[in-house]
C-alpha cells in the first residue's frame, strides 16, 4: 500500500518554493510508492498580487486559511506530512507545532527562523521571534536547504538532513541559441530579489565603458544603466530555459547579511544545469555551489567587474566553467541525486512511527 503524504506549501505552484521543493518530486515519488499531495495555503492569485506590488483581498486570505484549516481537519488519511515554512504565518509555534497530529517533516530553503525578528515584524517579535524553535523540534524529520539552515536546525533535531533545493537536469539543459555578439550577463529571480541587483550597479557600468554589454533581468526588475543595454523580461516557465541559455555568465549577488546567508543558491544551480559559467557573490551557499572549476566569487565592485571582464573576453574558459558546472550539477544539485534522500526521509519516518 502507497504511503500518503500531505504536502502543506505555503504558497502555489507559480512559487518557485512550491514547484522545487515539493511538487517536482510528485511524480518520482510515485515511482518508488508514496503519494505526495500538495495543497498550498496561498495559491497563484496571491502570488500574482503581491509579486505585482497588489493588496490581496482580506476576504481571500480569510477563506485560505479557512481551506486550510477544514484540511487538517482531514489530516488522519495520511500517513504523514511535509510542512513547507510555516502552517499558518503569524500563529505562534507552540500552537503550530500542535497542529499535526500524524508525523511531520519540515522543509525550509530560506532562514525563516529570522522572519518575525525582522523590523516589519517588529510588533508581534515577542511572541513569535522563536516560532520555529518548536515546530523545528518536534518535527519528526528536517529537510534544510543548505549547510547553514541546516546548522540551526540540528541541535534541535537530530534528525536533519541536507536537501538542497535541485533542478531536473532532464529539463534544465544546454541548448543551441543565436547570439547577436553582445556580451550576456543574466539574472534569474522575483520582484523581491531585485533589491540585490545594486550590487551590480557599478561594475556593469564600468563594463559598459569598456565595450557592448546587455544585462538580461527575468522575473525582477533593474532600472537603466549607464552604457548598459537592461533588458526586462516576465518569467515564464515555458522559456525559462531558453532564456538561460542566451547568457554568457549568469549572476547572483547577495548582500552579506543573516538572511542572505540562507539562501539556496537556486539561480546558480539554475545556470549551471544549463552550462552556464557563473559569477556570485561569496555568501552562504553560493560558496558550497560554486567551485573554482565551473564559476568565480566577488565581494566587492572591483572582484566583481574583474570577474566578469575575465569571463567576457575568454571564451574558452566560458566554456569549460559551463562544461563542469553542467557536471557539478547533474552529480550533486539534481532532481535525480535528491529524490532518493525525499523517498528514504519519508520511509524512515513511517517507519519510526511504526515501530
Amino acid at each position: 500500500m502507497a504511503i500518503k503524504v500531505l504536502g502543506l506549501s505555503l504558497y502555489g505552484p507559480l512559487a518557485a518554493s512550491t514547484r522545487y521543493r515539493l511538487s517536482q518530486y510528485v511524480p518520482g515519488l510515485q515511482q518508488d510508492g508514496i503519494d505526495l499531495e500538495v495543497i498550498p495555503l496561498l495559491g497563484d492569485e496571491y502570488v500574482r498580487k503581491i509579486g505585482s506590488g497588489k493588496k490581496y483581498p482580506l476576504a481571500n486570505l480569510a477563506g485560505d486559511y479557512g481551506s486550510r484549516a477544514a484540511r487538517l481537519f482531514s489530516q488522519k488519511k495520511y500517513d504523514v506530512a511535509i510542512v513547507n515554512a510555516e502552517i499558518f504565518p503569524l500563529l505562534p509555534g507552540f500552537i503550530e507545532s500542535q497542529l499535526l497530529r500524524i508525523p511531520y517533516i519540515y522543509d525550509f530553503d530560506d532562514a525563516f527562523f529570522l522572519k518575525y525578528k525582522m523590523e516589519r515584524f517588529q510588533r508581534v517579535s515577542f511572541f513569535l521571534k522563536n516560532k520555529f524553535k518548536p515546530v523545528v523540534s518536534r518535527a519528526a524529520a528536517v529537510l534544510a536547504g543548505n549547510h547553514y539552515l541546516a546548522n540551526y536546525a540540528r541541535p534541535l533535531n537530530p534528525y536533519t538532513y541536507w536537501l538542497p533545493t535541485v533542478v531536473d537536469t532532464e529539463r534544465y539543459m544546454p541548448k543551441p541559441c543565436k547570439r547577436q555578439g553582445v556580451f550576456t550577463v543574466g539574472w534569474i529571480g522575483s520582484p523581491s530579489t531585485s533589491v540585490y541587483l545594486s550590487e551590480l550597479v557599478e561594475p556593469l557600468m564600468a563594463l559598459g565603458r569598456e565595450g557592448s554589454v546587455r544585462f538580461l533581468v527575468i522575473g525582477g526588475h533593474c532600472a537603466a544603466i549607464d552604457g548598459v543595454e537592461v533588458v526586462n523580461l516576465l518569467w515564464s516557465e515555458a522559456t525559462e530555459v531558453e532564456m538561460i541559455n542566451t547568457f554568457d555568465v549568469g549572476v547572483m549577488p547577495l548582500f552579506d547579511d543573516a538572511w542572505a546567508n540562507g539562501k539556496c543558491a537556486f539561480k546558480l544551480i539554475q545556470y549551471m544545469a544549463c552550462g552556464v559559467p557563473v559569477v556570485a557573490s561569496a555568501v552562504g551557499a553560493n560558496k558550497d555551489v560554486v567551485n573554482d572549476d565551473c564559476g568565480l566569487l566577488a565581494m566587492t565592485p572591483q572582484a566583481w567587474l574583474n570577474a566578469l571582464r575575465c569571463l567576457r573576453d575568454d571564451p574558452a574558459l566560458r566554456n569549460r566553467f559551463g562544461d563542469a558546472a553542467r557536471s557539478r550539477v547533474q552529480k550533486m544539485y539534481s532532481l535525480q541525486s535528491t529524490l532518493p534522500v525525499m523517498a528514504e526521509t519519508i520511509k524512515a519516518v513511517v517507519a519510526r512511527e511504526k515501530g
